[in-house]
């Protein structure tokens, strides 16, 4: 079945829903911009009012997504995400509020989400997506839109919708850069990416940091792909890859494949946060942040001797670093190894530390792989030494 079928086919199945609901006068009013154009008119708001969306995250990506599903009159969405309000957060989760900080992030969603549109039904699912909990919730709606920022959820999300027959609107940000797709109405996420990266090599946003507006351009354009499935309006980015340098304000397309070789997925893995690695957890590989704490005043009082090395950038440090830290970014690092111009004596241990982990990995297995063996890396990285040791310094 092509590309096109399938759509034709995902439209027909919610057209074909027993008795799709009519609409009211004041559901008229309100969407009339809507109603009248080319293509649409009320069969396809009326579709939009029987449809039932999942979306996975109330963060970056959630927030417009949910957004602009409410506001265009989706009958029910439901979204999935345990996570709580951070002020980091608000920088681009803009459905989030000061107010907000604190509280669940599927409870403050569902405020705004009554604030744009009160006749839409929001189901909050204030839990952790996984294989437990995946297929029942899938199959409780029509649509999946993935807005995860971790690979283990993606591959999760990915693999769960294939088992339960349900299309998925992806899209994924970090820096200047984003990428939106639909899978499952011909080609997967796993034809895109059959493997997960090495634990460490992807920065995570809390790493690599996020263009505050990013979220919003890509979140707009999984909105608008979702609106799209459901109504049969368009051309859905099935089998294409949409990516957006922000930076440079160019997009580009990629055009995707399904692998014929690739084996259909009929079961979950059985732990998906060891399928896609967990950075600095390997067994003599890590410290806790008590632990080094411990470490750090008997260093003081001179019963032991090391170096804890941060890999960060210079801005973060001065940001907020760990006393008695010295700061030699992933790249300097990275040229001297290279250029045997490291200056830590071969006897001496190495403490390693990044923000949460991800490129005190990377720095890790760099020194690994020149021979070092004595070197460890900070468990959370500096947030973790802010959570559990010191928090009067700042988050970021």
């Amino acid at each position: 079945m092509s590309g096109v079928d399938h759509i034709a086919s995902f439209v027909e199945r919610l057209q074909s829903l027993d008795e799709l609901p009519v609409l009211t006068d004041d559901e008229r009013r309100r969407y009339s911009r809507q109603l009248i154009l080319p293509g649409a008119g009320e069969a396809a708001q009326r579709r939009l009012k029987a449809a039932r969306v999942l979306v996975i995250g109330a963060g970056g990506l959630g927030s417009p997504v949910l957004e602009y599903l409410a506001a265009a009159g989706v009958g029910t969405i439901g979204v999935v995400d345990d996570d709580r309000v951070d002020e980091s957060n608000l920088q681009r989760q803009v459905i989030h509020g000061v107010d907000r900080i604190g509280e669940l992030k599927v409870t403050s969603a569902a405020q705004t989400v009554a604030r744009i549109n009160p006749l839409v039904n929001l189901e909050a699912h204030a839990v952790r997506l996984d294989r437990d909990n995946a297929l029942r919730l899938f199959a409780e709606y029509d649509l999946v839109v993935d807005g995860a920022d971790n690979f283990a959820t993606r591959y999760l999300v990915a693999d769960a919708a294939e088992i339960a027959g349900r299309p998925v609107v992806w899209g994924s940000i970090l820096r200047y850069e984003g990428q939106v797709s639909v899978f499952g109405i011909d080609a997967g996420y796993r034809d895109l990416f059959p493997e997960p990266p090495e634990p460490g090599e992807v920065p995570s946003c809390a790493e690599g940091g996020v263009f505050g507006v990013l979220p919003g351009m890509i979140g707009t354009v999984m909105a608008g792909e979702a609106i799209k499935l459901i109504t049969g309006i368009g051309e859905p980015l099935v089998n294409r890859v949409q990516v957006l340098d922000a930076a440079a304000g160019r997009w580009r397309e990629l055009r995707l494949t399904p692998d014929p070789d690739r084996v259909r997925v009929h079961d979950l893995e059985a732990d998906y946060v060891e399928l896609c690695g967990t950075p600095g957890m390997a067994q003599g590989t890590s410290v806790t942040a008590r632990d080094l704490q411990s470490l750090l005043q008997r260093r003081a009082a001179g019963e032991i001797d090391f170096d804890l090395i941060d890999v960060r950038e210079p801005d973060e440090f001065d940001l907020v670093h760990i006393p008695g830290a010295r700061l030699l970014p992933l790249a300097r690092l990275q040229h001297e190894i290279r250029a045997q111009a490291f200056d830590v004596p071969a006897g001496r241990e190495v403490i390693l530390v990044c923000k949460t982990g991800a490129r005190s990995t990377q720095a890790l297995e760099m020194l690994r792989d020149s021979g070092r063996t004595n070197v460890r890396q900070v468990v959370g990285g500096t947030m973790g030494w802010v959570q559990t040791v010191d928090p009067s310094l700042p988050r970021y």
